[in-house]
């Protein structure tokens, strides 16, 4: 049986509910580290079974670094709750400083790219942990970067 702290720790690091860490746990044995990759494997498993879903939603972000270099992006969501909740503005938000530092030329090039915050994630991983998180497909419509 996990620890409460061990599971609310992993929920924490994860967001994923209380029953997938508690589960996760007891599947690695109380190693942490382990139920970590499980909880990541399995919301990488969400997303995919999510990316047929519509979007219908979402948000158009900018961001702008000295005011002389920034981007603006479309990034879309299954419905308009996602849309305006935390993870779905804090993604919208890092994916813009992403761009503004790391320049990528297309969509794919970026989804590639280590995310800036967290060398460990790239871009698309951090993509489907929200995704994992929100319960939602989201998807990267388009980006523009702009500079001086």
């Amino acid at each position: 049986m996990p620890k409460t702290e061990d599971v609310q720790k992993l929920r924490e690091a994860t967001g994923a509910g209380v029953m997938d860490s508690k589960r996760a746990l007891e599947e690695a044995g109380g190693d942490f580290a382990e139920a970590l990759e499980i909880i990541k494997k399995r919301g990488l498993a969400i997303a995919k079974e999510k990316s047929e879903r519509a979007i219908k939603a979402g948000l158009i972000e900018a961001y702008s670094h000295n005011s002389r270099v920034g981007a603006i992006l479309k990034l879309g969501c299954e419905t308009d709750f996602v849309a305006k909740s935390e993870p779905f503005r804090e993604l919208a938000h890092n994916l813009t400083m992403q761009i503004t530092a790391m320049n990528p030329k297309d969509i794919d090039e970026l989804l590639a790219q280590p995310f800036i915050k967290d060398e460990r994630t790239t871009i698309d991983e951090l993509i489907k942990q929200i995704i994992a998180k929100t319960g939602e497909n989201i998807r990267l419509d388009s980006f523009h970067r702009l500079e001086l």
